[in-house]
């Protein structure tokens, strides 16, 4: 039993700012800059109160090693900051960081701000594209509430995908803005998700990052260990993921290859392809394979949390005149609003 009148004063003490309690590695607009304010979180998620205590710098945390305390959190800032209902994985899936997550949509959206020239798009008209949304559905929670966007979430496992619908019908206002597809063919990434005539805004993905189970696990193991948990024999059950969500043949660089291929086949199809890059020495050889399949703009966006690094790569096959007919069509911006 965590002593909570020990949790509460030092929260309050924690109600002065200092100089570490802001993040400045996040995005400028994520709402996860700043020092997680547990009182609040709390209020909305009761479960997750029993997770609360002081660490060993005597500062309120949570134990990031307990997969389920990890749940918590993360259930608790859904409902606080994205006005969710109800939030919940099975047993064994990955448990993502949510500042992370949010992140990546919001460097997106920039992107997608820089195209017009003026602003960011938003509300339903915008349509993003989740390549394996997985059983937590992070990304099109944030897009929608972020945004207003609408979002398909495409995914190969079928737990997975029933778990991201029960989500969607435990929160009814994502109704008619979310939707999901089952990709039956796992080793191909748009084709068989994309219809012929659709047209996306944006593509996201997380892609897998290891070349088999044996590295998934010890990447797993090595994650709880850094986490604190030095002792760890094996990984924790929602640091274990599935295999589609960690890995598959060849690894990261083989299946963002595989991306880049098809992008191709359908360079009028999306405005803006997009990709998480884990590993840095990956991105010379996505902007190679960019550039021999006719990529017109590649973006490499650097990301980070705490002490960890990723980057994104952004790419678009439209010419000038082709963007900006498209954004006035899709975006309904007019003309004097746009990059000449």
């Amino acid at each position: 039993m965590h002593d909570r009148k020990k949790v509460s004063k030092a929260t309050k003490k924690r109600k002065v700012k200092h100089k570490y309690d802001v993040k400045p590695r996040l995005h400028p607009r994520s709402k996860h800059r700043e020092r997680y304010d547990f009182d609040a979180l709390n209020k909305v998620h009761r479960e997750l109160e029993p997770f609360v205590a002081l660490n060993r710098y005597g500062d309120v945390s949570i134990d990031f090693a307990d997969p389920l305390a990890v749940k918590a959190l993360n259930t608790a800032l859904l409902k606080k900051h994205y006005g969710l209902q109800f939030w919940d994985i099975p047993e064994g899936y990955l448990c993502p960081p949510i500042p992370g997550r949010a992140d990546y949509i919001h460097h997106m959206a920039d992107v997608l701000g820089l195209s017009t020239g003026s602003e960011i798009p938003k509300g339903a008209n915008v349509r993003c594209l989740d390549i394996g949304v997985g059983a937590n559905c992070i990304y099109p929670i944030v897009a929608f509430s972020e945004y207003g966007w609408s979002a398909v979430g495409s995914e190969v496992d079928f737990k997975a995908l029933q778990s991201a619908q029960t989500i969607l019908d435990g929160n009814p206002q994502l109704a008619g803005h979310v939707s999901l597809r089952r990709q039956v063919k796992p080793k191909e990434i748009f084709l068989g998700v994309i219809k012929e005539g659709e047209k996306f805004d944006l593509t996201v993905c997380n892609p897998p990052f290891h070349a088999s189970m044996q590295d998934a696990r010890a990447g797993s193991l090595r994650k709880v260990r850094n986490l604190g948990a030095k002792k760890a024999k094996a990984p924790v059950l929602n640091f274990g993921g599935q295999p589609s969500e960690l890995w598959c043949e060849g690894g990261e660089k083989q299946f963002i290859a595989q991306m880049v291929r098809e992008s191709e086949k359908f360079s009028t199809s999306c405005f803006w392809f997009s990709t998480l890059v884990s590993k840095e020495a990956h991105v010379s050889g996505v902007q190679t394979a960019l550039k021999r399949v006719g990529a017109l703009e590649v973006k490499v966006i650097p990301m980070g949390q705490g002490n960890k690094t990723s980057r994104l790569v952004a790419w678009t096959f439209l010419k000038k005149n082709e963007q900006k007919r498209w954004i006035k069509e899709r975006w309904e911006m007019p003309a004097d609003r746009l990059n000449d």
